[in-house]
């Protein structure tokens, strides 16, 4: 059986609260070596390493490569966090209410912030890189972002995209976390 670890990047350098989904965050280095320490002796030789393009994963692989030589990094820009558009980079206190209801009344299809990704694009983007790991039948860790994890935890229960808000994936996913994932949808 094949194992899909997900890793979340460690916190991010910027004040809490703030949308910053596609943005290019650099996250604390200390945090970011500490999550890697923890990693990489559980990695089994062998598994496939992907990182989303984005500073804070970027930095979160490259410490765990430096750490497990025999890994070759590749970045895959299918694993970047969800693009929320005009949102971006503003606190998520400052977005209008009625922009944000706006978005969840068509929850799978509206563009988040006016002109990001919907759930569905963002969904199809992550179910792409997921089937190929699955048909790949080998061991992979991709490092990324509490979206693309919430998104693979959906995919994994067999639902490739969520029609309202109400069914995205609630719940805390701690900075520098990891999830693990067998190659059967519910397994």
């Amino acid at each position: 059986m094949s194992t899909l670890w997900l890793q979340r990047h460690a916190p991010v350098v910027a004040e809490a609260g703030l949308c910053y989904g596609a943005t290019d965050l650099e996250a604390h280095a200390d945090a970011t070596l500490a999550a890697a320490q923890r990693i990489a002796p559980l990695l089994p030789t062998g598994i496939v390493l992907l990182s989303s393009p984005l500073r804070r994963c970027v930095a979160l692989a490259n410490a765990i490569v430096a750490l497990r030589p025999d890994l070759q990094l590749r970045h895959d820009a299918r694993l970047a966090e969800m693009n929320f558009g005009a949102w971006e980079g503003r606190p998520w206190s400052a977005i209008p209410r009625e922009d944000f209801e706006a978005w969840t009344a068509d929850f799978a299809d509206s563009p988040a912030g006016s002109h990001g990704e919907s759930v569905r694009v963002f969904m199809q983007r992550v179910a792409a890189v997921h089937d190929e790991w699955q048909a790949a039948k080998g061991d992979a860790l991709w490092v990324t972002h509490a979206g693309v994890l919430r998104a693979v935890s959906l995919l994994q229960r067999g639902v490739r995209c969520v029609e309202t808000a109400a069914d995205w994936p609630a719940g805390d996913m701690p900075f520098g976390g990891w999830l693990t994932f067998g190659d059967t949808p519910g397994a």
